[in-house]
């Protein structure tokens, strides 16, 4: 059991609280000790990382101590650094977040990296996006702040996630170029057919149910379970997206999906197979795998549905 470090008298530098945690996290066996303290403290107090130790004689206050303690017991009890300090960054966003949502990760910024790039900028704007299964609200958001769009739709099947979006659309609100509109339910089924969408984009769930053991704990035992199993070996999700999607999408409209590296080519024949799509392609993620598969809403599609 992690115990509570006790207050020590005099302790009110930054130099002396970075090493009081290091000890409990080194204790608790968590590696790079002396780092994370550094990085625990820069986040409770909000700024850069490498503040603590460019700052190492300045004062911190009592409260401040009493805060970041607390975020390094629950760091050394196993908590998910982000979780722990209740917030994570996401491409020019800092996102709130807590165990209701997944974590961002930079696979997902490759994603909207992506669709801005086949958006294009100030010069294409316009149009509506929606961003499926949103968690935290971070796919959205950075559409909202980066791209050209007149209104984002972010929607999510788990209420708890939703008012974390909600918090987050809220203190994020003076910095978006687009308004962000949360709808609650599975998938797409907020949004109606012929909603005529420029491009919907999904990190959904992708991983097996039978896969959960082997994935690292601070993912299987901290993060929600809606937001990481799909049914049919991972791909339940991604093939009710990619059925659906489509008849939401205006002609030439985009669909972007976040897909587990040994899948993307059997998402990429479904959206072939499926015959309502063209331009169909893999990307790769910053560490070389298969990770984003991009299709277009082809013409025939547009006939069949309009």
């Amino acid at each position: 059991m992690v115990r509570e470090p006790q207050p020590v008298p005099g302790a009110y530098t930054v130099e002396a609280i970075v090493a009081e945690l290091a000890r409990m996290l080194a204790l608790a066996g968590i590696s790079a000790a002396p780092r994370e303290a550094r990085d625990l403290l820069a986040a409770v107090l909000g700024v850069a990382r490498l503040w603590p130790s460019a700052n190492a004689d300045a004062c911190v206050s009592a409260e401040t101590q009493s805060r970041v303690r607390a975020v390094a017991t629950a760091r050394a009890r196993g908590v998910p650094f982000a979780y722990a300090v209740g917030c994570a960054p996401f491409r020019h966003l800092v996102l709130d977040v807590d165990s209701r949502v997944l974590i961002p990760r930079q696979e997902t910024e490759v994603l909207v990296e992506e669709v801005l790039g086949r958006c294009g900028g100030e010069l294409a704007k316009g149009g509506i996006a929606a961003d499926i299964g949103t968690g935290s609200g971070a796919i959205a958001l950075a559409l909202a702040q980066e791209g050209w769009f007149d209104h984002v739709i972010a929607t999510d099947v788990s209420l708890g996630a939703l008012e974390v979006a909600r918090a987050n659309v809220r203190r994020l609100a003076p910095v978006l170029r687009a308004s962000v509109e949360l709808r609650h339910g599975s998938l797409l089924a907020p949004i109606p057919e012929g909603a005529g969408l420029r491009v919907i984009v999904a990190n959904p769930p992708y991983i097996a149910f039978e896969e959960s053991a082997a994935l690292p704990a601070s993912v299987r035992d901290w993060e929600p379970p809606v937001a990481l199993y799909s049914a049919d070996g991972g791909m339940r999700a991604t093939a009710a997206i990619v059925r659906g999607a489509a008849a939401r999408l205006e002609r030439g409209g985009l669909l972007a999906l976040e897909v587990d590296s040994r899948r993307a080519a059997l998402v990429a024949e479904l959206a072939a197979s499926d015959g309502r799509y063209r331009d169909i392609r893999v990307r790769l993620d910053l560490t070389g795998r298969e990770r984003v598969v991009l299709a277009t809403r082809n013409d025939r599609a547009f006939l069949q549905t309009a």
